[in-house]
């Protein structure tokens, strides 16, 4: 189980815990994947920096874009003008009547000054006609005028005419002939209505040079800006004639798929906006082909995991590897889509540093090579929908054949500490996935003059280098994490110091010395079979460890000359004793919490192998006891190290005992022996191979024969000198 919390909470739920985890799984895969691949927000709006690339998802026609293009054109056309030459006839007549007029109104004020000058009689002073008269008269003229014409008048000011009326008939006609002069120059030209002002100024400049008077120059003035007018008008029928022939000349505007509407953090203008509105990309309908993609993939890996594990029969080592997976696959993908955040147009190829190799490595080596490959081959599916923007482009191949090529190199890899596996290692993890990587974008045609190819190269061996440090690094912890049997926790419980060992010694010496030897003979056979040797050696050091309830039943622990109890008394009471140092140790054990694989040699060390001293005992006082009466519990051992100290511990039992032993004999017995357990099936489920039996055998005779030369005595419960003095006295 991973780390003490989930067990208990794994305790706590019960049968609820593996639906809920499976349904955490889910629910964690799709939506980090569904991050990656849903339609990006479409809250477009003008000026916002655009957070990433945002490129065409179709080809389609720019309809505004053609249509501004069209108006461009259109604009562009010159308009069609035509100049009316009668205007300029026309305002020179109404000039020349407007000074007729005045002429008349003029005499008309002589005539009846000189009639008043008659009536009046002599020294009467006579009053002559006024300029308001003048005025009055005037506007008696004026009614008579065409109302097409009378505006023309009108628009003149009433100081005009009191300036005409003030003047002199001679210095009226100056400011005739000057104002009709200017006006014919003027209008002989094209006059536009955004030229008039242009005109009349130009005009008034001219007035302003002429030898008059003031007056003369300000009613000049007044006619000359009067009397220049618009003479050239727009044709409009024409004019659209040319922008429609402008307009059908324009080529459409298109905008093709994978074209970059904004680039990654550029401004996104009213162009952008119109572009992606035409696109669609602006619309918040949903695709859900993406999100049925994601729960496929995402229940097709809890299939397959689960199919994996129908092998497995234990049911809590099944469990265990079920919660491994999901936790390791769950880091696997957080990892994954911390990378794709920082990937840019820029450093396209940033997902390379992403440790493919580093989860199936550790699923390999703390579940099995097969999760390994399974995980491996999900990361290259989920890398396929976190990397969704790079779909279509050069760089999603070769980050999901790197993934794909890395994660297989770590699962290559023995099952055993990286650290101790040096080059291979290094081979295995970093040099071959680089030399991947640099062969596809060798592929792909890249110029190694250009910077990005470089940074490809160097993302791609730093994410080697980091599955390989995070492996070496990181296998310890992983290993406390996941494991009771860390070779942390192993080297800690094989200190002699440990309060069990330490009581042992003091309560079962013999015991204590008997474990020790086992625990030699054992590591050293497990280890030529490639089998855990420390862990064999802490198993062998408490496996005996039940026999501190009863020490002194247990004839290695009886001081020199003291009788055994056994013959106190019956077999059965006896077979209790001896059957109870496996249960009770397995109970000591299961209280210190130690390591499972520790309990499970303490409850397998013996089998279900038959107690025959005490069975021959008991059949001679009932010969209706049956062998299975006097067979240990079990289970028969269910590991290549159970079953290595099954064979040990009988063996250093059987040769200690012996007198004399030579190599001969214990050559004989121990071969007998592994046959023996054979024969009674002690071995069928300890996964031992004949091969493996014979370096087994081999490897007890040896390390049997280099201690028991000569018949050892386990030492007594006497000082160390009274010992010594003994084996002096014996052996003179």
């Amino acid at each position: 189980m991973i780390i003490a919390p989930l067990r208990r909470l794994k305790n706590r739920m019960g049968k609820t815990f593996l639906p809920v985890l499976f349904l955490l799984f889910f629910l964690i895969t799709s939506g980090i994947l569904y991050s990656s691949v849903r339609q990006q927000d479409t809250n477009y709006k003008e000026g916002q920096v655009a957070e990433e690339s945002i490129r065409a998802n179709k080809t389609v026609e720019n309809t505004p874009a053609t249509e501004q293009k069209e108006k461009l054109a259109a604009e562009a056309v010159v308009p069609e003008y035509t100049y009316q030459e009668d205007i300029t006839s026309e305002q020179h007549e109404l000039i020349e009547h407007l000074f007729d007029m005045i002429d008349d109104v003029r005499q008309d004020s002589e005539e009846e000054n000189e009639k008043r000058e008659e009536e009046a009689e002599n020294n009467d002073s006579v009053d002559k006609v006024t300029e308001d008269e003048k005025l009055a008269a005037m506007k008696k003229e004026l009614e008579k005028i065409d109302s097409d014409n009378l505006n023309f008048y009108q628009q003149l000011p009433a100081s005009f005419y009191r300036t005409a009326f003030s003047l002199n008939q001679e210095e009226l006609d100056q400011v005739k002939e000057e104002s009709l002069e200017i006006v014919d120059q003027r209008m002989s030209e094209q006059i536009r209505q955004n030229d008039l002002n242009t005109a009349r100024q130009n005009a008034e400049e001219q007035v302003k040079v002429l030898d008059l008077s003031d007056e003369q120059k300000e009613a000049t003035s007044y006619l000359v800006d009067e009397g220049i007018t618009v003479n050239t008008f727009l044709n409009e029928q024409k004019t659209e004639e040319l922008k429609q022939e402008a307009k059908d000349s324009v080529q459409p505007v298109m905008i093709y798929q994978g074209e970059i509407i904004v680039r990654e953090g550029s401004q996104i203008d009213s162009t952008a906006i119109q572009k992606l509105n035409v696109l669609g990309m602006t619309e918040k309908n949903q695709s859900f082909f993406p999100f049925v993609a994601i729960v496929l993939a995402a229940l097709l890996q809890i299939i397959v995991l689960l199919y994996l594990s129908i092998p497995v029969k234990d049911k809590d080592k099944r469990e265990n590897q079920w919660v491994f997976y999901v936790v390791a696959m769950t880091l696997s993908l957080v990892f994954m889509k911390f990378f794709q955040l920082f990937q840019t147009e820029a450093v396209p190829y940033i997902p390379l540093f992403f440790p493919a190799a580093f989860i199936p490595l550790v699923l390999s080596f703390f579940v099995n090579r097969r999760s390994g490959i399974l995980a491996a081959a999900f990361q290259v599916v989920f890398a396929a929908f976190i990397f969704y923007e790079s779909v279509g482009t050069n760089v999603l191949p070769v980050i999901l054949i790197v993934y794909m090529f890395s994660g297989l190199m770590g699962t290559i890899l023995p099952r055993r500490r990286i650290s101790h596996q040096g080059r291979q290692s290094v081979l295995w993890i970093v040099v071959f996935p680089f030399l991947i990587s640099l062969t596809l974008l060798v592929l792909q045609g890249v110029d190694f003059a250009d910077s990005q190819t470089w940074i490809a190269l160097a993302c791609s061996l730093a994410g080697s280098i980091l599955s390989l440090l995070m492996g070496v690094g990181l296998y310890q912890l992983i290993e406390l994490m996941v494991t009771d049997d860390s070779d942390t926790v192993l080297n800690e419980l094989s200190n002699p110091n440990h309060p069990l060992l330490k009581k042992l010694l003091e309560e079962a010496p013999g015991t204590y010395h008997h474990s020790m030897m086992v625990a030699n003979l054992s590591a050293n056979a497990v280890a030529e079979i490639g089998g855990r040797s420390l862990l064999t050696r802490v198993a062998c050091y408490y496996h005996d460890i039940g026999k501190l309830k009863h020490a002194n039943f247990f004839v290695e622990n009886l001081p020199q000359g003291a009788e055994n109890p056994h013959n106190f008394l019956l077999p059965e009471d006896s077979k209790q004793i001896i059957f109870g140092h496996v249960v009770d140790g397995v109970a000591v054990l299961e209280k210190e919490k130690m390591p499972q694989m520790v309990i499970d040699i303490c409850q397998q060390h013996h089998g279900t192998t038959l107690m025959k001293y005490f069975y021959v005992k008991a059949q001679e006082r009932n010969p209706e006891v049956t062998e299975n009466d006097f067979r240990y519990p079990g289970p028969i051992p269910q590991t290549k190290e159970a079953g290595v100290v099954s064979i040990a511990d009988s063996c250093e039992a059987a040769v200690r005992a012996m007198d004399e032993p030579t190599n001969e004999k214990i050559k004989d017995f121990v071969s007998n022996l592994i046959t023996d357990r054979m024969l009674d099936g002690q071995l069928d489920d300890a996964q031992l191979t004949l091969k493996e039996l014979k370096i087994i055998q081999k490897s007890l005779i040896n390390g049997l024969c280099s201690t028991f030369h000569s018949r050892i005595k386990y030492p007594k419960m006497k000082s160390e000198a009274e010992k010594m003095k003994e084996e002096q006295e014996r052996s003179d």
